[in-house]
């Protein structure tokens, strides 16, 4: 009896000491990005890698204005003044434009809200994916790396979709995580917090809803692996909260453009630019560095078209590109690696874009590596494809070449970032282990 009350006591004792861990890094969490939305003020201007937050801010105004979604004048891609625009998210515009209402347009307000859910939840889901994956004392210390990663900071105070889109992406992981265990007690309140986890992804950018199917594949092949019954409803579930989430802004492109829009505007344009023959086989990130504006790619014959029609007309013509030298687009796409991962110091780069870049994803990159090294020698044969790990390192592969294949900019890596930062702290934990000579084996914690 006695021992099994101190078992319990000790456990509690972990628990309640965890806890306190994991109180003190959302503490700090929230202060750092709190500092971040201060630096940045109340104003919005050119910052670098944030260029669109001038955009969401001057649309939320105009929808504040009883204008819609429109700009009081030409602006980008090449939107005309008063005409329709499907090229934002209209989830984030929504977020800001009802800030606005409250608080007067204050853009600080808007960056100290986000800074403070965001503050919270990063620390928070990466400690639960963490430990989910591998075991506590890894996510405490994922926890504590997306608590102080430079970019997570950085893009939490800008008004710009990064900070909620890269937070719903690890929402939809943990979630993901429990519905592939079959273990949870109330399936269906998890399917409806997965559905609007991966709707919240979806509508902060439409990309996302390519890589949903491929994991609602891996949850459907682990449970099928693991003996448990299919998801069959759960699924349904969660693809109709999705398809209500989506569908609103559907019609309202189709009222105000006149054909099929399912979201956004935006991808024919990236596909068009970032495989145009200007680039030969060297991609350049930023286009205008080398004195050509995007706009200038566009033929003279397509300038009359709205937003929408010029769209598909552009993405017609950027698979032209692809069809005409397919050897040429592999080429520019290895091109896209370089800058896709850039970890070091450019004289092109400003001195906060530098700071960034060094001691983020530098620091991070050779720990996310070990890490992932890590966990695949400790994979086990014929299951590792139903595992955790493989889920996070599918994710992180096929996000990199849609990428690869289209446009690449840092900011476009930020979610491989977060997701992979658990592999980080598995490999210092590992490398703490080892260094201590703990006999503690690092991935599942227990002893050796």
């Amino acid at each position: 009896m006695n021992g099994t009350i101190s078992i319990r006591d000790r456990v509690h004792s972990d628990q309640l000491a965890t806890r306190k861990i994991l109180v003190a890094i959302v503490a700090f969490s929230v202060v750092a990005r709190v500092l971040a939305a201060l630096y940045m003020g109340n104003t919005v201007e050119w910052l670098p890698g944030i260029a669109d937050q001038e955009s969401y801010h001057e649309l939320a105004l105009r929808v504040l204005g009883g204008h819609g979604f429109s700009f009081g004048e030409t602006w980008w891609p090449i939107t005309a003044a008063d005409a329709p625009t499907a090229h934002w998210s209209f989830l984030y515009t929504l977020y800001l434009t009802v800030v606005y209402a409250i608080f007067g347009p204050n853009p600080l307000a808007a960056r100290l809200l986000q800074a403070v859910a965001v503050g919270i939840l990063q620390p928070v889901l990466l400690y639960l994916i963490g430990r989910t994956v591998f075991n506590r004392l890894v996510g405490l210390v994922a926890a504590l790396l997306g608590a102080v990663y430079i970019y997570l900071i950085y893009y939490s105070a800008a008004l710009m979709t990064e900070a909620f889109y890269i937070t719903a992406i690890l929402a939809c992981f943990y979630l993901l995580f429990r519905l592939a265990q079959s273990q949870d007690s109330h399936p269906w309140r998890l399917a409806v917090m997965l559905g609007v986890a991966i709707g919240m992804a979806v509508l902060s950018r439409q990309l996302f809803l390519l890589i949903v199917p491929l994991l609602f594949l891996w949850v459907w092949w682990a449970r099928y692996r693991g003996g448990a019954k299919l998801p069959f409803w759960q699924t349904v579930v969660v693809g109709g909260i999705v398809v209500l989430m989506i569908l609103p802004f559907t019609i309202y492109n189709a009222n105000r453009f006149g054909r099929f829009v399912l979201l956004n505007t935006n991808s024919g344009y990236a596909f068009f630019w970032g495989n145009h023959p200007i680039y030969g086989t060297q991609f350049v990130p930023i286009l205008t560095t080398t004195g050509t504006s995007y706009q200038e790619l566009i033929p003279d014959e397509l300038l009359g078209l709205d937003e929408a029609a010029l769209e598909s007309e552009l993405m017609q013509r950027g698979i032209q590109f692809v069809v005409d030298d397919p050897g040429r687009i592999a080429l520019l796409s290895l091109s896209r690696i370089t800058p896709y991962f850039e970890f070091w110091p450019s004289a092109d780069t400003g001195l906060i874009g530098n700071i960034s870049r060094v001691f983020s994803f530098g620091i991070m990159l050779p720990f996310m590596i070990a890490g992932i090294i890590i966990s695949l020698r400790h994979r086990k044969r014929g299951s590792f494809s139903t595992q955790p790990v493989f889920a996070l390192l599918l994710f992180a592969v096929v996000y990199t070449i849609i990428h690869l294949l289209t446009w690449t900019l840092i900011r476009y890596r930020l979610p491989i970032d977060a997701v992979l930062l658990p592999f980080a702290a598995l490999a210092l934990v590992a490398l703490w282990f080892r260094l201590t000579d703990t006999q503690i084996d690092p991935v599942t914690g227990d002893t050796i």
